[in-house]
């Protein structure tokens, strides 16, 4: 079996390799594009930080490995083919990340899975990790534009980019390993996004300020994506949220995008799968975070 590292010339194989995976374990269709993967992979060095393994031209497994920025933790993702699975892939793939992780000087590892694929999740135990948080895929199919309370809803200003990320920012402080990022960092990896489009982010204010914003994306695991959605803690339990969430859904619909996705902390503090659940979102899928620390 040949293993390298990926190329751009890749993503076609790989995306019809995670597509396999996801349908494997989920039993529907699976919504992803190569712009997800180019996303997932916008800040990952190939030539040194991916692997492929192949089998006669044939696809297999693959696996990245990246680092947060400005912290000493690093994520890796190893994916197995259908096919394939059973053969000791997966393990090859986790010690890779490791001793990637390792070099860079992490003081820990996490590595994601499925919520179903529990034989991800014997793997990583027995490699000593262990599950510390659980995320979901949610999504809701438009029937019809919603009703959006009127709460002075204001398309960004790309004028006020600095001002934006400042008020997101703060509203994630109290996320779960939410580490902040200077603005200059944010802004480069966001305008470097195939999917930028300013005029679909939005805010709230109140009183001069910031009090709630919401980052979009149009193309996105089949449809509308929600990147970001956060209200500063003074202004919290008003109705912000749901308010930008409805907008964006009427946005979408009025675009023609009747799909709309995001991803939310199971055990968000601040209760927001409720909210989704309220808006008419549902869970299509979940993940498993597992962490290794190497101190």
């Amino acid at each position: 079996m040949n293993s390298r590292p990926a190329t751009t010339d890749d993503y076609d194989a790989m995306l019809a390799l995670l597509v396999a995976d996801e349908e494997h374990f989920h039993g529907r269709p699976s919504q992803l594009t190569v712009g997800d993967l180019r996303v997932w992979l916008s800040r990952t060095e190939l030539a040194t930080d991916s692997w492929l393994y192949e089998e006669n031209g044939d696809l297999c497994a693959l696996g990245w490995c990246d680092s947060v920025p400005g912290n000493a933790l690093s994520i890796g993702i190893g994916v197995v083919h259908p096919s394939w699975k059973g053969n000791g892939l997966g393990s090859q793939l986790v010690d890779r990340s490791e001793e990637r992780a390792r070099e860079r000087g992490a003081e820990r590892l996490h590595q994601v899975a499925f919520g179903p694929d529990e034989a991800a999740h014997r793997l990583l135990a027995g490699h000593g990790y262990r599950e510390v948080r659980r995320f979901y895929e949610m999504a809701v199919q438009l029937e019809a534009p919603p009703e959006v309370p009127d709460m002075g809803i204001e398309r960004l200003d790309p004028d006020d980019i600095r001002e934006f990320h400042d008020a997101l920012d703060e509203a994630f402080a109290d996320h779960w390993e939410h580490h902040p990022q200077q603005f200059e960092e944010w802004w480069e990896r966001h305008r470097s996004n195939p999917n930028l489009d300013l005029s679909i982010w939005f805010l709230i204010r109140e009183g001069g300020e910031m009090a709630a914003v919401i980052r979009n994306e149009p193309n996105r695991n089949g449809g509308g994506y929600v990147g970001a959605i956060g209200v500063r803690r003074p202004w919290r339990g008003k109705g912000y949220a749901k308010a930008l969430l409805l907008h964006t859904f009427a946005e979408f619909y009025d675009r023609g995008i009747k799909r709309v996705t995001l991803g939310v902390d199971a055990q968000s503090p601040t209760g927001a799968t409720h909210l989704y659940e309220r808006v008419g979102m549902h869970v299509e899928q979940e993940q498993v975070v597992f962490e290794k620390s190497f101190t």
